[in-house]
C-alpha cells in the first residue's frame, strides 16, 4: 500500500492513521505521550527508533524533531504535556509499559472534549501518577553514525534473518570483528546481537501488524523456532505475538 502523509496537529488529540502512513518529521514545544490502541506506531529521530504495539506508549520530549509511522491500522492518541512540567524526568524519547488501567485513561483524556473542568483535572491527575509508575521498555532500535556501522546495519535492515555473525559481516565492511564490537558500544550503546535482536523485534512487529502468522514472522526476522521468538516478544513487549495478531482483528 502506497505511503500517506499527514501534518502534526495540536498536543492532545486523537486521530486515524493508514497502514505505512507517516506524519512528516516535526517538533512540538509541549512534552507528549504517543499511543497507538491499536496497530504499532514508531517514532523516528536522528538518534533512532522507538517502537510500540498497544501495551506500550512512547514518551517525547518537549523540542525533539521526531517522525511517526504507522504499522497496520493505528487508533492514535496523543496527550500533550506541558514543557515546564516533566512528570517522567526524561529528557530523550522512551517506551513505557501501558497497564490496561493507564490505557484506558490514555484514550479518555484524549477522546474527551477539551474543557478545564474538575472531573477532567482528576482524570489528568490519575494518569499522570499511572505514568510516573510506569516502567520503561528496553524497544529502541539507535541509528549507527560510523559509515562501517550504517553500512553493516543496512545489510541487516534488508535482510532481518541473515545469520552471519559480527566477524563475517565485517569481512564485507572492511572492519575488523573487536573494531566493530567497540563501534556498537560507543555508538549505538548496545552489544551486537542486542541491537540485532532490537531490529527483528521491529521487523516482527511491522509483520505482525500486517497479518503475517507468526511462524511466518519468526522465520523471516531470524529465530530458530517460533518458540524462541515468542518467549523473546514476550519478555519485550509483555504479551505473546498471538495476542498481538487477535487485538488486530
Amino acid at each position: 500500500m502506497p505511503e500517506s502523509r499527514h501534518m502534526p496537529q495540536a498536543p492532545t488529540h486523537t486521530r486515524k492513521l493508514e497502514p505505512s502512513a507517516i506524519i512528516d518529521a516535526h517538533r512540538h514545544d509541549d512534552h507528549q505521550i504517543v499511543y497507538a490502541g491499536s496497530g504499532v506506531l514508531a517514532v523516528t529521530t536522528d538518534a533512532g527508533t522507538w517502537f510500540a504495539p498497544g501495551t506500550q506508549a512512547i514518551w517525547v520530549p518537549a523540542g525533539t524533531v521526531h517522525e511517526h509511522r504507522a504499522h497496520g491500522h493505528v487508533d492514535l492518541h496523543v496527550l500533550g504535556l506541558p514543557a515546564y512540567t516533566n512528570p517522567l524526568s526524561l529528557l530523550k524519547p522512551a517506551v513505557l509499559a501501558v497497564s490496561p488501567l493507564l490505557r484506558e485513561l490514555i484514550v479518555a483524556y484524549t477522546s474527551e472534549p477539551r474543557t478545564d473542568n474538575p472531573e477532567r483535572r482528576r482524570l489528568r491527575a490519575v494518569l499522570l501518577d499511572q505514568l510516573k509508575a510506569s516502567p520503561q521498555r528496553a524497544v529502541q532500535l539507535p541509528a549507527p553514525r560510523d559509515p562501517r556501522l550504517v553500512e553493516l546495519c543496512a545489510l541487516l535492515q534488508d535482510d532481518p534473518a541473515d545469520a552471519r555473525t559480527l566477524a563475517e559481516l565485517g569481512a564485507t565492511v572492511g572492519a575488523g570483528e573487536r573494531t566493530l564490537s567497540r563501534l556498537f558500544q560507543s555508538d549505538l550503546g548496545m552489544t551486537f546481537p542486542q541491537w540485532r535482536t532490537q531490529l527483528r523485534l521491529y521487523h516482527a512487529l511491522r509483520m505482525l501488524a500486517d497479518d503475517v502468522p507468526v511462524t511466518a514472522v519468526a522465520h523471516r526476522c531470524g529465530w530458530s523456532s517460533a518458540s524462541a521468538f515468542i518467549d523473546v516478544f514476550r519478555r519485550s513487549f509483555g504479551h505473546t505475538p498471538g495476542a498481538l495478531h487477535r487485538s488486530q482483528a
